[in-house]
């Protein structure tokens, strides 16, 4: 990544090839990772082992399609990226195809060799008083 706004575009780009290899060169070695569920893991070996088994089952035909919401420089060499993104899952998911939408919240570094994710945390949109998912318009 050549700008911290590449990170939307990278990470489904990852994603849609199910390339967990390129999913895990996006993170900074130290990473942090919140997923949708509330699960935390720590490093870029275990971002890539929490995601592998999920992409060669129940994601193996889902999709993402992320949209840049807003970059905060932090400090030299350091921003903020949010970005909505929605999940689209297909015939491999155990519900059947439908789609999922949240908002990711990554904290990016600068590196010798570009932008790199040291934090991101993935929030799923739903309703407050129901807890039923919503998609955005």
């Amino acid at each position: 990544m050549h700008r911290p706004e590449d990170a939307p575009t990278a990470f489904a780009a990852a994603w849609n090839a199910h390339d967990m290899d390129a999913l895990g060169a996006l993170f900074d070695a130290d990473a942090r990772f919140v997923n949708r569920f509330g699960r935390y893991v720590r490093g870029a070996d275990a971002i890539v082992a929490m995601h592998r088994p999920i992409h060669q089952t129940i994601y193996r035909d889902s999709t993402l399609a992320n949209e840049l919401i807003d970059v905060a420089a932090i400090g030299e060499g350091a921003a903020i990226v949010h970005f909505w993104s929605r999940l689209t899952t297909g015939a491999a998911h155990p519900a059947g195809p439908h789609s999922v939408d949240t908002l990711i919240q990554a904290v990016l570094v600068l590196a010798d060799s570009g932008w790199r994710i040291r934090a991101l945390e993935n929030v799923t949109l739903a309703d407050p008083r129901s807890g039923a998912p919503v998609l955005r318009d």
